[in-house]
Formats: structure tokens, C-alpha cells, sequence
């Protein structure tokens, strides 16, 4: 065993209990070498297997999918009374905490502090009694194929370890922008993972990106900003709990991820938000449940990094072992009201006022000087002087865009049912296929004033955003359409994905592109007689001659003018710019 400095101040920090276990199988490779290096995946397949044939009674050891690269993705099922099940968990009324490492395989603390926090509680060193009151789902690396993607400057702006993995996956997928449209199949797996298992507090560990400075780590908790405002009580404790714990241990966490409101320039403080659904805090707060985000600091070393976040995996423990049967009840609670929100008004997106406030942030001596390279201002630290800085923070965050959610629910056409199906299924979202088709639904349909397709690939999808508002409508709706009701637990996870303005919505991710491309054309001559013709209508002729007088661009445009008058002939087609999801009002 190595006994290098660092370790040897970790040690004097935190209890680690490795030393009785450096010649036993339950000892990671990160361990030996004194945090200094992490080991490859099959150090994972390996470990998994001999924590359950170490503790057969507490743990089992399962695979929940492949990667593309055909690796087993695998968790690690813990219980003090043997509970390995999604069954027996719900039937003994425990908690379920899962806990996630190497979504970015790069930022791999999380894999080595785990087993090591693992082990100790299962030891019973740490979080005493902790494993009795729920079951901890540990995946040591979400990426897998990733983490084999080895190499030692993975990671420039990060020290240690020596070799890491990669950032995104074998198909260069970032996961941590793929919970809601769920294309990468580890998502998938992972999404079943969660569906069977309900976790009450889902634990995603990561490592920052960044400027250099003192704090160690950032905690961020959604409910907290967002979701059902009364179980926003418990996600406020949740994170008031662990941020006290490990404060107690010697850190300086942060409730906010410490990003500068302009980048590179320390001084322009920081801006609290709440993240989009694509993210893993922007997605677990819409199906009612906890979601926690670790971001230890990438210029700390790997000794530090891997201390912190292992204490942040024990805090989390301790903090469900205490309190978790009164927060399950909340998120009960925070069920029960989303199947009544039919009708209700839901919060798409957040924003953060301008309301601020000066904190001191521990930061170090620097200079903003002009680069000769770049030629931009660049901002040069001197670790060898700390200093306080005091500086703008924004951290209030209220609601943004605001919908009334249908009465009854969404009508998805047959068309489109199998695409939608298979996404909402992936969620746990209840629907049913319409039977019979109905001649005159009385619904609300959206169509588009404007669209705007992204100009790049974004996550290999182009995206849309539309402007436009629901006004009722007729429509029919075919056998084998879908109903997908508001009033059920996953309420407002049912509005991000089917609201066209909601952004990550199906429609914001590309799925419904074609509705908005223009399929069919009308020849230019042929719209010049249409035109001559339509200028018979004394209101189009005024219409006509309002625009030019009043729409400069209009009137210079020939394409546009010609437009005018094709969008008002029978040809046109109604379809164009019409989201093809209703609302409706009545459950058919």
C-alpha cells in the first residue's frame, strides 16, 4: 500500500477505514495507488461480484443493460435486511436512494469514493444503521463505454487522476443532456432502472469545470426552485442537511453551481438557476422525486476530491436514514396532488431575478490581462494567495413561462403514436390507444406564427422553437391515436414533453420537424392568376394594399407577395406549422 502524503492527509481528515482492508478484494486500485489513479471497468465487474459474495446478506450484485459496445452496465443493490427488490422495497415502505457515478467517465470520483463509502457503512464504520432504513442503488459508472475510453489528458482542466475516461458516450452522447428525449440506450436502461425502482433521491456525482478557487464543492438540490412547491420543503432539507454535514468535515460547499455570470470574470459573481429537463436536476423534480448533484472542483486533486465526495455519499445516507420516511410521504403527497392538476397552471421554465445580494466567495490574488495569443482579456490565478473576493450572487428564482395544463389531456394522432409511445413508456407515463375513432373532437390545436429550426445539430437532433398560442379547433382523431392524461403522478413530466413551447419538449428536440417543413409549392404563374383572381374579394385587395403600405420587407419581396395570396387558396396546405398534439378539454 502507498502511503504518499496526500493520503496520508486524507487520512487525518475523515476516518477512512482502507488501511485494515489494503490486502482484501473490496479495496479499489485508486486506493492503493493513495488516490493518485483509478482503475478500468472490469475493476467495477470485479468489485461488484465480491461485495456480494462479501456480504450476501446486504448486497447483490445486478446488470440493468449493455452499452452499445456490448459492456454490462451494472448496479449494485444494498440493503441491512436483505431487501433486493423493487417489490420488497415497496412492500417494507423503504426509501430507495440511487446513487450514480461516471455519467461523465472523465469525472470519476464518484466510482472510487462509492465503493469506498460502501464499504465502510457495510463495515459499519460509517452511517451506523443507515442501510437498515432504505436501500442504496449504486451504479459506480453510468458511461460506461466512456470510462473505457481512457487516456491521461481527458481532463486538462482537472487533476487527477492520472488516466480518466471520457466525457460522453460511445456514441457521443452527453447523458447529462438525454433524460427526457432518451435516445442513448444507456439512458434507456437507466430509465427502466429508475421506473422499477422509484428512487426517492437520485444522487448524480460529477466534477466541475471552471476558474480556480477555494471551494471545494457544490451542492445542488431540485425540488428546491421548481416542481410541486409544497415538496420543495423537502428538497430544501435535503440540501440544508448535506451541506451542513459535510461543511462540519472541513469543506466550503456551496448551494449554487459556481459558474461566473460572465465568463472568465470572477468578479461578475454568480447566477443561481434551476436546469432544464434534460438534465438529471431539471428532470427528477417533474416526476415529484429528489434529485442532488455533486460537483466537487476540478482543480482540487483527486485525494481532496474523492474525501469530499465520499463524504458527501455518506452524508446523503445518514440524511435518507433519518428523515426519509417523512420525505417519502411528501413526495406521496406531491403525487397525489399532481393527479389533480388537470386544468392547474404549470411552470415550463424558471429564471432568476435581478434581485441580488454581495457574498464573500473564497477566491485567490489575480490579474486580467490582455492575452497576445488570443487577444482577449484572460484572468491568471495565483494559488499561493488566497483572497476573498466579494461579489454579486443572484439566487432568486420564480416561475417563467406559465401554462394552464389541459383539463382532460392530449390527444397524440395515429401517426405519430408509435414515435410518442415508445418515449412515454420509457418514462413510466400512463396512456391508452384510442379504440374508435372520433368524427369531431372538440380539442385545441397549436399552430405556429413562427418556427425556428436550430442552426446546428445539438445532441444529434436539430432543434425547434415555435411561437404561437392553442386556440380551439375541431379536428378528427383516428383509431389507434393515443390519450395521455394530465391526472396522474408524472403530471408535469407529461406537460414538459408534449407543451411545444416546453424546452425539452418532443417538438423542442426535433421529433415533429416535418410538420413544420413546407412539402407542397404553388408555381409563381399559377399564383399570379390565383392573385388577379383573389383581388376580386374587395377585403383581400385592402388587405393586400395595407401590407404593402405598412410591411417595407413585404413589399419588396416577391416571394412573399406571391405567398400572400397562395396561403389564402385551397391548395394551401392546413397542415403546414400545425403541432400535430391536441389538448383536449374531455377524455375521449
Amino acid at each position: 500500500m502507498i502511503r504518499s502524503a496526500v493520503l496520508l492527509a486524507m487520512l487525518a481528515a475523515v476516518p477512512l477505514s482502507h488501511t485494515a482492508h489494503a490486502a482484501t478484494a473490496l479495496t479499489t486500485i485508486s486506493e492503493r495507488s493513495g488516490f493518485q489513479a483509478t482503475g478500468r471497468y472490469d475493476e467495477v465487474i470485479t468489485l461488484c461480484g465480491a461485495f456480494q459474495k462479501a456480504y450476501p446478506k446486504q448486497v447483490k450484485c445486478t446488470e440493468f443493460g449493455r452499452t452499445p459496445e456490448g459492456r454490462p452496465m451494472l448496479a449494485l443493490i444494498v440493503n441491512g435486511k436483505g431487501v433486493f427488490t423493487p417489490a420488497a422495497a415497496q412492500k417494507a415502505g423503504l426509501p430507495v436512494t440511487l446513487i450514480q457515478g461516471g455519467i461523465h467517465a472523465g469525472e470519476i470520483d464518484g466510482k472510487d469514493a462509492g465503493f469506498l463509502a460502501l464499504r465502510e457503512t457495510l463495515d459499519g464504520k460509517l452511517a451506523k444503521g443507515a442501510l437498515e432504513k432504505q436501500v442504496l442503488v449504486f451504479v459506480p459508472v453510468f458511461n460506461v463505454d466512456g470510462h473505457e475510453r481512457f487516456g491521461k489528458w481527458n481532463r486538462p482542466n482537472q487533476r487527477g487522476p492520472v488516466e480518466m475516461g471520457w466525457r460522453t458516450t460511445a456514441q457521443n452522447f452527453n447523458l447529462n443532456r438525454d433524460y427526457v428525449k432518451a435516445d442513448a440506450p444507456e439512458m434507456q436502461a437507466m430509465l427502466k432502472l429508475v421506473n422499477a425502482w422509484d428512487p426517492l433521491t437520485y444522487v448524480d456525482l460529477h466534477v466541475t469545470d471552471g476558474a480556480k478557487f477555494q471551494h471545494d464543492v457544490s451542492i445542488q438540490v431540485e425540488p428546491v426552485y421548481s416542481g410541486d412547491p409544497e415538496f420543495r420543503k423537502a428538497g430544501l432539507a435535503l440540501r440544508t442537511g448535506v451541506i451542513g454535514d459535510i461543511a462540519r468535515q472541513g469543506s466550503t460547499p456551496q448551494s449554487y453551481y459556481m459558474s461566473f455570470a460572465k465568463t472568465d470574470d470572477p468578479m461578475s459573481g454568480f447566477i443561481d438557476s434551476v436546469s432544464d429537463p434534460r438534465f438529471s436536476t431539471g428532470y427528477f423534480q417533474l416526476r415529484n422525486r429528489m434529485a442532488l448533484l455533486v460537483e466537487t472542483h476540478s482543480w482540487k486533486d483527486y485525494p481532496t476530491r474523492v474525501r469530499v465526495t465520499h463524504n458527501t455519499v455518506i452524508s446523503i445516507l445518514e440524511q435518507v436514514a433519518k428523515n426519509g420516511a417523512d420525505w417519502q410521504a411528501a413526495a406521496k403527497a406531491a403525487d397525489a396532488r399532481a393527479s389533480k392538476l388537470a386544468g392547474g397552471e404549470v411552470a415550463l421554465t424558471y429564471r432568476t431575478t435581478d434581485k441580488t445580494q454581495m457574498v464573500d466567495f473564497n477566491g485567490y490574488e489575480f490579474t486580467r490581462t490582455q492575452s497576445d495569443i488570443s487577444g482577449m482579456l484572460m484572468t491568471r490565478y495565483d494559488e499561493s494567495k488566497p483572497q476573498v473576493w466579494r461579489v454579486p450572487l443572484r439566487e432568486e428564482v420564480v416561475a417563467d413561462k406559465v401554462i394552464a395544463a389541459p383539463r382532460a389531456g392530449y390527444i397524440v394522432p395515429a401517426a405519430y403514436a408509435d414515435i410518442v409511445a415508445n418515449k412515454l413508456a420509457l418514462h413510466g407515463i400512463s396512456f391508452q390507444k384510442l379504440s374508435k375513432p372520433i368524427a369531431k373532437l372538440e380539442a385545441e390545436t397549436f399552430r405556429a406564427d413562427k418556427a425556428t429550426f436550430g442552426a446546428t445539430s445539438f445532441e444529434s437532433h436539430q432543434r425547434l422553437t415555435v411561437e404561437g398560442n392553442w386556440k380551439p379547433e375541431a379536428r378528427a382523431v383516428l383509431a389507434g391515436s393515443l390519450f395521455v392524461p394530465v391526472n396522474q403522478p408524472k403530471a408535469r413530466l407529461v406537460v414538459a414533453m408534449l407543451e411545444p413551447q416546453a424546452p425539452d419538449s418532443l417538438l423542442a428536440w426535433g421529433f415533429f420537424n416535418n410538420a413544420y417543413e413546407r412539402k407542397e409549392y404553388m408555381e409563381e404563374y399559377v399564383a399570379e392568376d390565383v392573385a388577379r383572381e383573389q383581388l376580386k374579394d374587395p377585403a383581400v385587395a385592402a388587405e393586400f394594399k395595407r401590407r404593402l403600405e405598412t410591411d417595407p420587407a413585404f413589399a419588396k419581396n416577391p416571394h412573399a407577395r406571391l405567398e400572400f395570396f397562395a396561403q389564402r387558396h385551397a391548395s394551401w396546405d392546413e397542415r403546414f406549422r400545425l403541432y400535430p398534439v391536441l389538448r383536449t378539454n374531455v377524455a375521449p
